[in-house]
Order: structure tokens, then sequence, then C-alpha cells
């Protein structure tokens, strides 16, 4: 398994914990009691990004927070599959193995579908639902998505991914609504040694070209969303995201009215990193 020695415990102060999914050592935190919240990341990112909604709830709640397989200090092997559809496999396995139920979840980004699909999988065993910047539906017929996707699923999108750790040294900080804020160097250490080298960066790799091959799969759950009707209740939304653009919200509230919306002015698309607080204070009571 992946070395933590480079971990600052400071901002990051959970036990590390391991468990095996389809013969892969993933990571995860489980801090707390209570009432179980499952979150989901996306990329390029790992549980570290959780560490202040979990230092705000595990008084209140069970905060469960898996690495997906190929990120943070998950194994990353060269040869796995690292589609969508097999993270959410890998997922289910995860929750079926820690026996975790009637469980919250909060999720973002890639992250979204793939946390979310485990409430269409099993409805029953899931309670609540929050998300923010993400999207569960097709996105190969919108040019902003598809334009650079088809770049950088080139030999320049390979190179610019696992030579120069583009999700991370170019995209994460763009992403930033107020970068030189909320984006200090000791943070973004925490991505860029996640994935120190070329071999480590096949997942974030994989995520790139899942805008064009996963378009199916994301269909398919839109198709189910009146599963999670009654579920899916806060939603957050960073308005300065110049990559889920703002018209994606539009998308959740109109399936999903009754849903309470929080947007946040001055956050872009990591809005766990830019308004921690605001999101543990509504969380908290949103879970009860």
């Amino acid at each position: 398994m992946p070395t933590s020695d480079w971990v600052n415990r400071d901002l990051f102060p959970f036990q590390s914990r391991f468990i095996e999914i389809d013969g892969h050592q993933m990571h995860y935190i489980d801090e707390g009691s209570g009432p179980v919240i499952l979150f989901s990341h996306g990329t390029p990112e790992w549980s570290f990004g959780w560490r202040d909604l979990v230092r705000g709830l595990r008084g209140q709640y069970r905060c469960v927070a898996p690495d997906l397989l190929g990120m943070g200090l998950s194994d990353k092997p060269a040869e796995a599959d690292y589609s969508c559809a097999a993270h959410s496999a890998r997922l289910a396995k995860f929750i079926e193995k820690l026996d975790l139920k009637n469980i919250c979840i909060v999720a973002n980004d890639f992250g979204l579908s793939i946390g979310l699909s485990q409430a269409i999988r099993r409805p029953e065993n899931v309670r609540k639902i929050s998300i923010f910047n993400g999207w569960m539906w097709r996105l190969d017929t919108d040019p902003h998505y598809n334009r650079p996707a088809k770049m950088m699923d080139s030999w320049l999108g390979r190179v610019l991914y696992k030579q120069f750790n583009f999700p991370v040294n170019v995209v994460m900080p763009a992403a930033f609504g107020n970068k030189k804020k909320n984006l200090p160097k000791e943070v973004h250490r925490h991505y860029k040694m996640a994935w120190p080298d070329a071999a480590s960066r096949v997942a974030t790799y994989a995520f790139a070209q899942e805008l064009l091959h996963a378009n199916d799969w994301w269909a398919g759950l839109w198709q189910h969303r009146y599963l999670l009707q009654d579920k899916l209740g806060l939603i957050f939304w960073g308005m300065k995201d110049t990559f889920v653009p703002t018209y994606e919200l539009d998308k959740w509230i109109q399936a999903f009215p009754e849903a309470r919306v929080i947007r946040c002015p001055e956050a872009g698309h990591f809005v766990q990193e830019e308004e921690g607080d605001l999101m543990v204070e509504e969380l908290g009571r949103y879970f009860t």
C-alpha cells in the first residue's frame, strides 16, 4: 500500500484504515459514532478533502470516507478497471464489508454518480443525500465537456495527466473561487503527493477519459432518479465553478424541486475546501 509518511497529521488527524476489495487495498477513515455519513469524492480528490467536514461532524455522526481505488492512499494498480461503473461496484462491496446501514451520502464531482448509484442500487439502505457541483446525466452532447475531453483522450492528454499531473497542478487551482485564500501550499501538497509520479496517475487520467466513455452509465442512473426523490434534500453549489457550470444546478433543481439549495457565491468547484464551516453547520442539521 502507498506510504503516508508525508501526510501532515495536524491537518489530517485521523486513523488510516485499509480494507481489501477485489484483491486491492482501499484506504478509508472511519471517525465518530452515530448515524453513518458516507463521503464520495471525485477527482483529483481523496479523503483528505473531507477533513474539515469529518472534524466538524464526527461528534454527532459516524463519518466514513474511502479513497477510491487509484486515488489518495489506496492502491494504484496499473491494470485495474477505473471506470465509474467499476468504482461504483467496489464502493458497493465496501459498504457491504463494513456493514454500513441506513446511510447518509455526501457526494460531488465524479463521486456524485458513484455515490448516488448506491442509493439507486439499494434505496432502502440510504436515508438522506446531499450533493454539490456534479452531474448524473450524459455530457457527450455538451461542447463544454466533450471538446476538452476529446483533447484529453489523446497523446497530449496522456502526457499532461501522467507526466505533469495536470489535474492537480493546473485544474485544481483554477477550480477554486479563491485559491490564494483557500488552497495554501501545505493543503495543495497533499493532493500533489497523492499522485507523485506517472505510474500513480492511471486513475486520474481514467476519469478524464470517462467524460467520453461513461455517458451510457450516467444516463442509466438518471433514468432512475425517481428512486432518490425522497432522499436528495440538500444541494450546495459553488457559483464560481467554471468546470461544472451553474446551468447544471438548474437540472438538479428541476429534478428535485423540494430540495433546499444553498448557493455559495465565492466558492468554486471544491465547496468542501472553501465553505467547510457552512457545510458542517447545514449538514449537521439536515442529517439529524
